[in-house]
């Protein structure tokens, strides 16, 4: 492969032979180097080549000032986490945990740690994503021998749920988790229920909050149709349900300024009902 820019002694841009841009890095491979040279590909110990062009040229800034060791770290994290959800991860998730997991590292080495406030509630939502992080944690720990604490499996989780989001910040995704956490207090705190949270009802209306706390949070809604004959026929069948969905509407107002549509209030009277029903069965 030629060397089209030299980052550091470890990593450059190349062009393999179709002429795609990659980031290539291993021990070394650049040392004495300038473009235009050849580096062996025998040499090279991970290659990046991501569709994003504006992922791909900040993953170039940011490998230049990053230990070696840091960035495998991240993009094993990735891979495995690819593996085990079986689904695509934005590109930016090479920006955003690869410098999360370098930044909690030198955190801990100056002896500074942060709090996840939201660790019981990314623990409960987000099983899978939450284990990639217990499993990240012993990963770090084996490979930069220094375990980091559980707090940090909860953010490492958060930006593998954002990186299957529409690319967002990670404040809107402690927003996004809150309204979570909100709306299910207030379903559980109605019907004095505690849920079984390895119930696919569970699993299914949980799926719907987030989507639903991210239309807030992005200050979108449902169009509103003619659905009101359905609208009528859901809170008629479903009063308790209705009822519940009114309490969380009053509140969402008040709190966050956003006045739920028909649309909503039916899908989540719908969900309530199908995981209180289950709950109660």
């Amino acid at each position: 492969m030629k060397i089209h820019k030299v980052l550091n002694n470890n990593v450059a841009v190349v062009f393999d032979e179709k002429g795609r841009e990659k980031i290539v890095m291993g021990r070394g491979i650049c040392f004495k180097k300038k473009a235009g040279e050849n580096v062996k590909e025998k040499e090279i110990d991970k290659i990046f080549s991501l569709q994003a062009s504006d992922a791909q040229n900040k993953l170039q800034v940011l490998v230049q000032d990053l230990p070696m060791e840091h960035i495998t770290v991240g993009e094993e994290i990735i891979s495995e986490a690819k593996q085990r959800l079986g689904r695509e991860l934005n590109d930016m998730i090479y920006i955003s945990l690869i410098d999360h997991v370098h930044g909690a590292i030198l955190r801990l080495l100056d002896g500074m740690t942060v709090k996840n406030a939201l660790l019981w509630d990314i623990r409960r939502f987000y099983k899978e994503e939450f284990q990639i992080g217990l499993w990240a944690l012993d990963l770090i720990e084996k490979k930069c021998h220094l375990r980091l604490p559980e707090d940090e499996a909860g953010f490492i989780a958060l930006h593998l749920v954002n990186a299957q989001m529409e690319q967002k910040s990670m404040q809107n995704m402690f927003e996004i988790t809150q309204i979570m956490q909100e709306v299910v207090n207030l379903v559980k705190y109605y019907f004095h229920v505690d849920f079984d949270e390895e119930d696919v009802y569970y699993y299914r209306f949980i799926t719907h909050l987030k989507f639903f706390a991210k239309r807030l949070v992005d200050h979108k809604t449902y169009q509103e149709d003619d659905s009101d004959d359905l609208w009528n026929v859901i809170r008629t069948k479903y009063p308790d349900a209705y009822q519940c969905v009114e309490k969380i509407a009053q509140f969402i107002e008040k709190k966050y300024k956003h006045r739920l549509s028909k649309e909503e209030e039916l899908y989540l009277t719908i969900h309530i009902e199908r995981v209180i029903h289950k709950t109660n069965r």
